[in-house]
């Protein structure tokens, strides 16, 4: 068989374009040719032409002239992958017609209400219908993609990239900076929205603010939600400091006595969760779908929205030193298993051969 050709297909997310950019390389590097279909900003910070890929700037867009362009970046391919519902929904109407099989990766699962969710629930249909295989990231996306009628629905977690060392302890500049000595540090991170359970997090800390010494907890991200946060943590006086973007997110993180996760299960893996585990620090967590597949044994479970469970398991963990050690060298262990690159890699390029040898003997 000739070279394969395939297009990769992004509507602009982070986390779905930082998959991409080893995905492609990884490809690259196999022999396959990539070309890589995206919003022109989304180059300018990912360098998809650095992997080997061509890029095509495309519109986000589902209009007539988004749609022609991304129909014309795949006339040649011989597999089509989308990452994401929307990218998905755009390249099924660029694809229609035509033969050429799509691969949609499904990361997340939008949380919405009312009419969006039913708008919601069609663009899911669409996507998952339009679609020769939806690769899913965690089983109950997997679920879903079947009872909106895919016809060949896979479990295929995604790699995630490597990170910082695992830490050999929790004093050192970070904790200085933070003002955290002689106290513990709990540390959460996120993009500060409505739905991410940094409300339940600030009802929480009213119990921490009750313990000797009072736990410094320590949000990291930007969001809509900042300015209200922020008025409850003054107007409560709550022991919590929202320390905004920051590029060394991973030190504080790193110095922590614990991180907290509560934006459940309508998500994608966070990176509270998987790089607190990757660095052996304790985890306690209010998640379900692919956090808790991520996760495994290895965090301390709290419900979603519960905070008189997470004040009472944050409380008992910072009174029980051998159980905040059990809980780090789970996280290692958990860790270590996870998928590689050219795990991923490789599932992928199996999947594009799977579909791409039928079409090659057609067109024979």
């Amino acid at each position: 068989m000739s070279q394969l050709r395939t297009v990769q297909v992004l509507g602009g997310g982070a986390g779905s374009s930082a998959h991409v950019v080893s995905l492609a390389a990884g490809l690259v590097a196999r022999g396959v040719q990539v070309t890589v279909c995206a919003p022109a900003g989304v180059d300018r910070s990912h360098d998809f032409p650095a992997t080997g890929a061509r890029f095509v700037a495309v519109p986000r867009r589902s209009d007539p002239a988004a749609v022609a362009a991304l129909r014309a970046a795949c006339a040649d391919a011989d597999v089509v992958h989308a990452h994401g519902l929307h990218a998905a929904v755009r390249t099924g109407i660029a694809l229609s017609g035509r033969s050429t099989p799509l691969v949609m990766t499904w990361r997340a699962r939008a949380r919405t209400e009312g009419a969006r969710r039913r708008l919601l629930h069609l663009l899911e249909r669409r996507a998952a219908r339009a679609a020769a295989v939806v690769l899913g990231t965690s089983s109950d996306l997997v679920d879903r993609a079947r009872r909106r009628g895919a016809r060949d629905a896979r479990l295929a977690p995604a790699a995630i990239p490597a990170g910082a060392s695992p830490v050999t302890g929790r004093d050192g500049k970070a904790r200085v900076e933070l003002g955290a000595v002689g106290r513990p540090l709990l540390v959460s991170v996120g993009a500060l929205l409505p739905h991410h359970g940094f409300g339940t997090l600030l009802d929480a800390a009213r119990v921490w603010r009750e313990l000797d010494p009072v736990p410094l907890l320590v949000i990291v991200g930007e969001g809509q939600e900042r300015a209200a946060l922020q008025r409850r943590i003054t107007d409560e006086q709550l022991p919590v400091l929202l320390a905004g973007s920051r590029d060394d997110t991973v030190e504080i993180l790193a110095a922590a006595d614990l991180a907290v996760l509560t934006c459940g299960g309508e998500a994608p893996p966070p990176t509270t969760a998987h790089e607190a585990l990757r660095l052996g620090v304790p985890l306690v967590a209010a998640m379900t779908g692919g956090p808790a597949e991520l996760a495994g044994g290895a965090a301390e479970p709290v419900p979603p929205g519960d905070a008189e469970a997470l004040a009472r398991t944050v409380v008992q963990l910072l009174g029980d030193r051998e159980q905040r050690e059990r809980l780090a060298a789970a996280g290692l262990v958990q860790a270590a298993g996870w998928p590689t690159e050219d795990d991923t890699i490789a599932h992928v390029l199996s999947v594009y051969d799977e579909l791409a040898q039928p079409l090659a003997t057609v067109r024979r």
